[in-house]
């Protein structure tokens, strides 16, 4: 039985239509830091006050899991919203995101991955 596209009455078979993107990835590194991220707060994304600072010299606390690559460091961002939110997601994160080299499928993958694609995509479209 032949199978007739209406959608696309001019395309060609199905098998041989070229994709027009590729599919979404993350390499192994890049999924240990969405991974790590599930562990940190939205305030972890903050710059830390002066009295923060000092305290924490004073007391010999750190700043909490800042990556030293910016590409990285991104994309820890975008996780920890991914995981503390879902597709809520703030424009400027998105922005930071795609301007480092990481594509709009890459962030859908990121916040389905994490959320367990729990909620809709009229959610993610909202919050851009």
């Amino acid at each position: 039985m032949a199978y007739l596209d209406l959608a696309q009455p001019y395309a060609a078979p199905v098998a041989q239509r070229a994709t027009k993107a590729p599919a979404a990835a993350f390499t192994a590194l890049e999924w240990s830091v969405i991974a790590v991220a599930k562990r940190d707060r939205i305030s972890s994304l903050e710059e830390p006050g002066p009295l923060s600072r000092a305290l924490g010299s004073l007391f010999g606390l750190g700043r909490e899991s800042r990556l030293s690559e910016p590409r990285l460091e991104t994309l820890r961002r975008l996780a920890v919203h991914a995981w503390r939110r879902g597709y809520a997601l703030p424009a400027s994160e998105v922005a930071r995101f795609l301007k480092e080299g990481f594509t709009m499928a890459q962030a859908e993958l990121l916040v389905a991955s994490v959320t367990g694609g729990k909620v809709g995509q009229l959610a993610w479209k909202i919050a851009a």
